[in-house]
C-alpha cells in the first residue's frame, strides 16, 4: 500500500503494519527512508487504523543512520544537526503525539536512531535475537532521535548513561529486565505474541488509548496541578465517546465489551 521504496505499509483489521524492507542495508536509515516512514504513519491514520506496528524485514529492525547516502558518499558530511531538526526530530514527534498505540516488533539489532525508533513505541516486544545499541559514542557523536530524552526516562540516568557512554549492545532478555521494553520473546513466539498484543489493542476505546498517551506524556515534566486539570480535561472527552457508553453497558450487562474507537 503505498508508493513506498523503503518500506512496506499494510493496513487490516485496524492495525497498520510499517516494515523496514530494505534487509540488504540492515534496515538503514536516511532523511528520504525517514521521509517514507512519515508518509506511512500519516497513511495509516488516514485509513482509519487503530494500532500502528513497527518492524523490520531480514535480519535486522534497523541498523540506525546510513553512513553513506543513497549513491554511496559518506552521510556524515555538512550540519548533521540540520539533518535531525528537518527529517529525524519531526518523526520522533510525530510518533510520540500519534493518537493510536505504537507496538515495535524488534526481531532483530535495533542500533542508532533505529534503537530510539523502536523505543518510541508504547510497547516494544523483542526476539531474543535482538539487541538495542546506541552506537553514537563509537564514532565520536552524540545520541539523538530523543535518546537523551527517552532513555532516563525509561530506565533512569545510570543506566541511560550506561548504554550512551559506553555503546554497548544490550540484549532483549537485559531490556526486559531493566524495563526498557514490554517483552522479550523466542524467535518463534515473537509473531503470535505480537499478534496477540496488536489485536488486543486494536479492538480497544482508541479515544481513550490516544489521551492516555498524551498525559503520560505531559506528566513527565508538568507539575501535579497541571496533570489533574489535563485528566480532568480527557475524562470529559472519554466519557462523551461511544466506547465509554458501550463499556458501561457491557459491564452492568456482565459481557465483553464491543469497542469501535468512536
Amino acid at each position: 500500500m503505498g508508493d513506498f521504496e523503503a518500506v512496506r505499509l499494510e493496513i487490516g483489521g485496524g492495525i497498520a503494519t510499517v516494515t523496514l524492507s530494505q534487509p540488504q542495508r540492515l534496515n538503514a536509515t536516511t532523511p528520504r527512508v525517514i521521509g517514507e516512514i512519515m508518509a506511512a504513519v500519516d497513511m495509516s491514520l488516514q485509513e482509519g487504523a487503530r494500532v500502528l506496528v513497527l518492524t523490520g524485514e531480514g535480519r535486522a529492525f534497523c541498523s540506525g543512520a546510513g553512513l553513506k547516502d543513497e549513491v554511496g558518499a559518506s552521510a556524515l558530511t555538512g550540519d548533521l544537526g540540520l539533518v535531525l531538526e528537518e527529517h529525524y526530530n519531526p518523526l520522533f514527534l510525530r510518533l510520540a503525539e500519534l493518537p493510536i498505540p505504537i507496538v515495535s516488533v524488534v526481531q532483530g539489532p535495533a542500533a542508532g536512531a533505529g534503537c530510539s525508533l523502536a523505543l518510541a513505541a508504547d510497547f516494544v516486544i523483542a526476539s531474543h535475537a535482538a539487541y538495542f545499541l546506541m552506537a553514537f559514542v563509537n564514532i565520536g557523536l552524540v545520541p539523538d532521535m530523543g535518546a537523551t530524552w527517552l532513555l532516563p526516562r525509561l530506565v533512569g540516568i545510570p543506566r541511560a548513561t550506561e548504554m550512551l557512554m559506553l555503546g554497548e549492545k544490550l540484549s532483549a532478555e537485559k531490556a526486559e529486565a531493566w524495563g526498557l521494553i514490554y517483552r522479550a520473546t523466542t524467535p518463534a513466539a515473537l509473531s503470535e505474541t505480537a499478534a496477540a498484543l496488536t489485536n488486543r489493542l486494536a479492538r480497544g476505546p482508541t479515544v481513550a488509548y490516544g489521551l492516555l498517551r498524551t498525559a503520560l506524556r505531559a506528566g513527565l515534566h508538568q507539575p501535579l496541578a497541571a496533570s489533574l486539570a489535563l485528566e480532568r480535561a480527557n475524562q470529559r472527552r472519554a466519557g462523551d465517546t461511544a466506547d465509554c457508553a458501550e463499556g458501561v453497558q457491557a459491564f452492568l450487562n456482565k459481557r465483553p465489551a464491543v469497542f469501535t474507537g468512536a
